[in-house]
């Protein structure tokens, strides 16, 4: 079983849409943002930062006006249990997973609380379907994840990855993972050794090209069971 560790969602970066979404440190229970979406899309699969304003209303948080008139790149879907990627990371997607493999998904999310640290979490987790290509997703099934919204020429290589249903999903409460140690957000020393080590030096959590990988996927699954999440197949 292989296993790959993908950062996901809003953060302080321009591409990032400069913002956080909360957690609730306290229960665990989180907002899921994606980043902005900055490609053409098909008419009418558009996803407004506006659909969030409900769930970040029960965390006391307005989505900033800056988001407000902008729409997401809403990868991982959830709710339809994709995710893809471009480029040098749908490489290593291709390259890396079959039926039954993992991705799990983490995020930095900003603390209700007002702590000045971003609270480093695990998000969700698929359980490995299929790979498709986003330009082979039929016209009827585009609407089931970002990069098969958008317009794209036929000779992309997008690759989108498909979760099994019941076994994926997001996490109904986040699990914390991260802490700041030699100037970066790094998963826990502890952590480190209870997963059986990561293929980052000291667990650095950063967006980048290349994907962590789980040098012992079993081990991690065991140990993730242990912290019995709840999932559920929706975005929020």
């Amino acid at each position: 079983m292989n296993g790959l560790l993908v950062r996901v969602g809003a953060d302080l970066s321009p591409g990032g849409g400069s913002w956080n979404g909360p957690v609730c440190v306290d229960s665990g229970e989180f907002v899921y943002v994606a980043i902005p979406e900055n490609r053409p899309v098909y008419p009418g699969m558009e996803k407004p930062y506006t659909v969030l304003r409900p769930a970040l209303a029960k965390f006391g948080v307005e989505l900033p006006l800056h988001l407000q008139m902008r729409y997401m790149h809403l990868d991982p879907d959830f709710e339809h249990l994709t995710y893809g990627d471009s480029g040098e990371r749908a490489k290593q997607l291709r390259a890396n997973l079959r039926d039954g493999d993992l991705i799990v998904f983490y995020a930095g999310l900003a603390d209700t609380n007002g702590a000045a640290q971003l609270v480093y979490a695990l998000v969700g987790l698929f359980v490995v379907n299929d790979l498709v290509r986003a330009t082979d997703i039929l016209a009827s099934q585009r609407d089931t994840n970002a990069h098969s919204r958008r317009v794209l020429p036929l000779n992309t290589v997008d690759i989108i990855v498909r979760g099994r249903p019941r076994i994926s999903g997001r996490f109904r409460c986040c699990i914390p993972i991260g802490d700041y140690r030699d100037r970066a957000y790094r998963v826990r020393k502890d952590l480190l050794k209870e997963w059986g080590g990561l293929s980052v030096k000291d667990g650095y959590l950063q967006r980048s090209a290349r994907l962590p990988r789980f040098f012992d996927s079993p081990r991690f699954m065991r140990w993730l069971e242990r912290q019995g999440p709840s999932l559920v197949q929706a975005n929020n």
